[in-house]
């Protein structure tokens, strides 16, 4: 499995409580909720604040992914479940600021939620099609509550972990994580499958805030892996040998 960086080694996890995060958080909210973004809209900074922006491609697979993107966007959850027809995309844009330089950035994440439905039917066709083409990260969801799909968990990681879908970060979410009563998975369950993959295991329960505290520590932990694998990929390539058409250019 790839390394996964310490939580808070990387970024400054609790930036959004600072104050001179404050001009940068304002950019995604509106009237104290979070802003939605369409495809071709970004935050809008001044020009003496002016932060760069790095994109990334996040694929959502197993149980609970539409409830799992309106948490993250800051949307309402559906009060019911239906099936996610086709394929659909959400942009969430998150600040986050660097621990070693200082520098802000501004990590926008295009979310893919794809049916389960459309999965199954065109899973013959996934190794090339658009979905997963390009990919920066999967998010493997699990609902505390539904112990076959915590089960189904070693299934869906082998589908990320041949050429070239291996360097893809891989992130697991447990869902419900908030209906104890109703808990199917127990935290020892957990920290076995931790011990056995290796992967950061996030959670996520309850409703939808106004703050941005109750996803902070997601999205947080996401961007801070996304970096870190840049990082390695970036010195991977730095350490290639040249070929004998690149030393001439």
């Amino acid at each position: 499995m790839a390394q996964v960086p310490s939580p808070g080694s990387i970024i400054v996890a609790d930036w959004h409580q600072c104050k001179d995060s404050k001009e940068y958080f304002t950019k995604i909210l509106h009237k104290k909720r979070r802003r939605q973004f369409g495809l071709l809209e970004s935050p809008m900074m001044s020009p003496l604040a002016a932060v760069d922006t790095v994109q990334y491609k996040i694929f959502l697979s197993g149980k609970g992914k539409t409830s799992v993107v309106a948490r993250l966007a800051g949307v309402n959850i559906p009060n019911m479940h239906y099936e996610t027809v086709g394929i659909e995309t959400t942009i969430v844009y998150w600040p986050v600021k660097i621990k070693e330089s200082g520098r802000v950035l501004f990590f926008r994440l295009q979310l893919w939620d794809c049916g389960e439905n459309a999965l199954k039917r065109f899973d013959h066709m996934l190794p090339v099609s658009f979905c997963k083409e390009q990919v920066d990260a999967v998010l493997l969801l699990f609902s505390f509550t539904d112990r076959i799909s915590f089960e189904d968990l070693p299934n869906q990681i082998t589908k990320w972990t041949a050429p070239p879908l291996d360097r893809v970060v891989k992130l697991v979410v447990g869902t419900k994580f908030d209906l104890f009563m109703h808990c199917d998975v127990a935290e020892r369950d957990v920290r076995a499958f931790r011990s056995t993959w290796g992967l950061p295991v996030l959670r996520v329960g309850g409703e939808v805030s106004d703050g941005l505290g109750d996803v902070a520590p997601f999205l947080n932990s996401l961007c801070e892996n996304l970096w870190h694998q840049d990082w390695l990929r970036a010195g991977a390539e730095r350490d290639q040998p040249h070929t004998e058409s690149e030393t001439f250019l």
